[in-house]
């Protein structure tokens, strides 16, 4: 039986992949912050919360990184944690950058201390190729445009570092926007099909957006984890771009949102030019070809599906409590 540790479990990928390893019959570990007070919600609508093994672990103390590696023994790390918001990324650059720079750059120290065949997985992302025309790929040059770009663009390049210098099994996935009910409102998807459904049942808010022209390559989340285990099955590590290939504008998302209720956008919605970030990329168009043709992966799912299947969970799902559960820590 193979052994996974997640770090950052407790967040929309870490509780899918969770699920997608757990049905692999994968001894899976996870590791958030504090262990003892973290909400678990995402691995309970999954019903995982049972059949994983938590720990607390802070990427910025590299004590707490060997003490975990060294109780858990995984063949594969999965590293999903840090800040995780690129708007909020303006607000707190600093904790961005310490929780995924400096905390990629630990957790690879302390694989190359421990010197076992442990296979590491970093979520990457197109954040790091900044606002560019071009068509992104594996080759394309990254130019980071927000905190959050730069902290994942020096966790790309330490990956790559370790993976030369010291023989590391250690890649990057470069993800483009993947979404599911999992994402709490703070992202302008969920946000945007909340607001939606609330309106749909009567309520008479307004949905306040920053600018709606910009243009995402907008996934599934679940299909989107299965290609970050496919890169560690791999004979050799390599990074890849993932994404479905299809862009859209914002103004689309939410079009489609209104429209699977039955309404008109245009009556609910209003444009705040102080929503809009400091800096912005206007234009994201991926190309998945390699993850295609070398990982045998291709999404399934492309933006109208993803609002689909967004608004169906929103409408048949109550409000869960927010109220954190405690768990026990592994010993």
């Amino acid at each position: 039986m193979k052994r996974a540790l997640i770090i950052g479990i407790s967040g929309q990928d870490g509780a899918y992949l969770s699920k997608l390893l757990l049905d692999k019959g994968y001894e899976v570990y996870g590791a958030s912050r504090d262990a003892e007070i973290t909400s678990f919600k995402a691995l309970r609508r999954l019903d995982s919360l049972d059949k994983v093994q938590l720990s607390s672990m802070s990427l910025t103390d590299f004590r707490s990184i060997l003490q975990v590696l060294t109780r858990t023994q995984p063949d594969e790390v999965y590293n999903l944690a840090g800040q995780s918001s690129v708007g909020l990324s303006f607000q707190q650059p600093v904790e961005t950058i310490e929780s995924i720079a400096v905390g990629t750059l630990n957790l690879l120290e302390a694989l190359r201390f421990l010197a076992r065949p442990i296979r590491f997985y970093n979520a990457g992302s197109v954040e790091c190729f900044g606002d560019t025309h071009e068509v992104i790929d594996e080759h394309s040059p990254l130019r980071p445009i927000s905190p959050y770009g730069v902290a994942k663009t020096a966790a790309f390049w330490e990956v790559a570092n370790y993976r030369q210098a010291y023989g590391l099994f250690a890649c990057s996935g470069m993800l483009s926007n993947h979404e599911s009910p999992l994402r709490p409102e703070r992202f302008v998807t969920r946000k945007i099909v909340a607001a939606a459904c609330r309106i749909a049942r009567g309520s008479t808010e307004t949905l306040s957006l920053g600018n709606i022209g910009i243009v995402r390559d907008w996934g599934w989340a679940p299909e989107y984890v299965a290609a970050m285990w496919l890169m560690l099955q791999r004979d050799e590590p390599q990074d890849y771009v993932i994404g479905t290939g299809m862009s859209y504008t914002l103004r689309e998302f939410v079009e489609h949102s209104f429209k699977n209720l039955g309404l008109d956008c245009r009556n609910h919605i209003q444009i705040r030019p102080e929503l809009q970030r400091p800096s912005e990329i206007f234009q994201s168009r991926i190309d998945p070809s390699k993850a295609r043709i070398e990982l045998g992966w291709q999404a399934e799912s492309t933006m109208p599906d993803v609002v689909r299947m967004m608004v169906a969970d929103e409408l048949g799902s109550p409000a869960e409590p927010e109220q954190a559960v405690v768990v026990p820590a592994i010993a």
